[in-house]
């Protein structure tokens, strides 16, 4: 998994849920917005699928920059963004 830099400010992440889905969002912080999502108060898609791990950060200068990644990534299929999640692995 990327790693934050603590010069970036923006942040896109992959989520997946107890049940098994990926969710992908936008932050400027990350644990804090995944600890939102594990407690139930992050986006409507995650509450009742608790809890959720972690998979995948890209970290950006910009928030322009992140909301388009954001959105690239929430345009690939199942298989692309589980081609991206493992190449966190290796």
């Amino acid at each position: 998994m990327s790693t934050p830099s603590q010069d970036s400010r923006h942040h896109v992440y992959v989520i997946e849920c107890a049940d098994g889905t990926l969710y992908t969002g936008y932050t400027t912080d990350v644990e804090r917005r995944v600890s939102e999502h594990d407690a139930g108060e992050g986006a409507k898609y995650t509450r009742g699928r608790t809890p959720v791990t972690l998979r995948h950060v890209e970290s950006f200068d910009s928030k322009s920059a992140a909301l388009s990644r954001e959105h690239g990534i929430k345009s690939l299929t199942r298989g692309e963004k589980e081609a991206l999640l493992d190449g966190d692995r290796g």
